[in-house]
C-alpha cells in the first residue's frame, strides 16, 4: 500500500509539472504571437494576460485586446476573451467572447458586434502546424449596429467549419429569427406589415483552399479558395422564397468560374421593395418586369423564376448575354 502511495504521489507531482509547463507556455504563447503582428506592423495591444483552470483544465484570460491589419484594412477591439483548453490535449480549444461590444472595423464601415454567450470551438490536429480539424461558432441574441442604429439582429447563430479531407472543409450557417435592424428596414420603405424576422435563413457548402488553415492563416497569407460548391443558401421572409446553388472554380487571381441557379418565388413582391427603396428606379420597373416574366414563363410558374448562370472570362452570363461582372472571391 504505501508503494502505491508514492506511485500516486509521483504521477501527481508530475501532473502538477506538466499543468504548471502546459500553463505557462500557453499564456507566453499568446503574448509571443501579439509581439510578433506588433513586429509584422499590426497593432497589436493586449492589456494582460491571466493564467489558471487547475488541475483539469489550462485557461487563459485576455483583456484590453486591440488587432489591425493594415494590409487587410481589418481591425477589431474588444475588453475580454477567455481560452479554455483540456490540459491533456490543448488542441481542443475552447474561446468564450466578450458579452459587451466587440468593435469591427473594415474597408466597408465600422460597426459594433453584441452577442450572449458567444462562444467558438476549435479541434485542431496534432503538430506545430494546428491545422484546423474543426470550428464552431454559437451565440445567442446578437445584433451588428453602426453609428446609425442596429443593421441586422438575430435571436441565435451557429456556424460549423468541418474539415473533411486536406484542404476541404465543409461549411453550414445558420441564423433563428434573422431581422434587419431599423437602420437597415428604414431605407428599403418596407410596409409596416412586413414581417420583421426571416422565416428562415440557412447554408450549407463545401469548400476546398489552396491549402488547409492552419496557423499560418494569422501569421501569413490566407487560405484561398479554388472549388465552391454551394449545396443550399436559402432565405424566406415574407412571402418571399430565395435558393441559390452553384457549383464553381476559382483561379488564382480569385476570378470565379462554373454555374449558378437561382430559384426566386414571388419575385414581384421583391421588384416592389427594390422600387420603394429607390434601388430599381420607375423608368425601369416595366422592362424589368417584362425580361423577369419571360423567364419566369420559361420556367412554368409565372410567380416563379428558375433561372441558371455561367461565370467565366470575368463575367456573369445569362444563356449568351454577360449581365454583370463576376465578383472577386479573394479572402483577406
Amino acid at each position: 500500500m504505501r508503494k502505491l502511495y508514492v506511485v500516486v504521489a509521483l504521477l501527481c507531482a508530475a501532473w502538477c509539472v506538466w499543468w504548471w509547463v502546459a500553463s505557462s507556455t500557453l499564456q507566453n504563447g499568446v503574448q509571443a504571437w501579439f509581439d510578433a503582428r506588433r513586429a509584422e506592423g499590426w497593432q497589436a495591444e493586449l492589456g494582460s494576460v491571466t493564467g489558471g483552470g487547475f488541475p483539469f483544465h489550462l485557461q487563459a484570460e485576455l483583456s484590453d485586446i486591440a488587432l489591425a491589419d493594415p494590409d487587410a484594412g481589418l481591425a477589431i477591439q474588444t475588453d475580454r476573451l477567455d481560452i479554455t483548453a483540456p490540459a491533456h490535449w490543448p488542441g481542443n480549444v475552447s474561446v468564450a467572447l466578450d458579452d459587451g461590444p466587440i468593435l469591427l472595423a473594415s474597408p466597408l464601415g465600422r460597426s459594433a458586434l453584441t452577442m450572449q454567450d458567444g462562444q467558438m470551438a476549435l479541434n485542431l490536429h496534432p503538430g506545430t502546424a494546428l491545422e484546423l480539424a474543426a470550428l464552431g461558432w454559437t451565440a445567442n441574441k446578437w445584433t451588428i449596429s453602426d453609428a446609425t442604429g442596429v443593421q441586422v439582429e438575430a435571436d441565435t447563430l451557429t456556424l460549423t467549419m468541418t474539415q473533411d479531407s486536406g484542404p476541404t472543409y465543409d461549411f453550414v450557417a445558420s441564423a433563428d429569427s434573422f431581422a434587419p435592424g431599423d437602420a437597415t428596414r428604414a431605407p428599403l420603405r418596407l410596409p409596416d406589415t412586413f414581417p420583421r424576422a426571416f422565416d428562415s435563413l440557412t447554408m450549407q457548402a463545401r469548400v476546398t483552399f489552396d491549402r488547409a488553415w492552419d496557423r499560418r492563416a494569422l501569421d501569413t497569407i490566407r487560405p484561398q479558395p479554388r472549388q465552391i460548391t454551394l449545396h443550399l443558401a436559402e432565405a424566406k421572409w415574407g412571402g418571399l422564397n430565395l435558393n441559390f446553388a452553384a457549383d464553381l472554380s476559382v483561379n488564382a487571381q480569385g476570378v470565379p468560374d462554373g454555374s449558378m441557379s437561382i430559384q426566386a418565388e414571388n419575385w414581384r413582391t421583391m421588384l416592389d421593395l427594390a422600387q420603394a427603396s429607390g434601388t430599381l428606379p420607375p423608368a425601369f420597373r416595366d422592362q424589368t418586369e417584362t425580361v423577369l416574366k419571360l423567364l419566369a414563363g420559361a420556367s412554368g410558374n409565372p410567380d416563379t423564376l428558375d433561372v441558371d448562370l455561367t461565370l467565366r472570362d470575368g463575367a456573369i452570363y445569362l444563356g449568351f448575354l454577360p449581365i454583370a461582372p463576376a465578383p472577386r472571391l479573394i479572402i483577406r
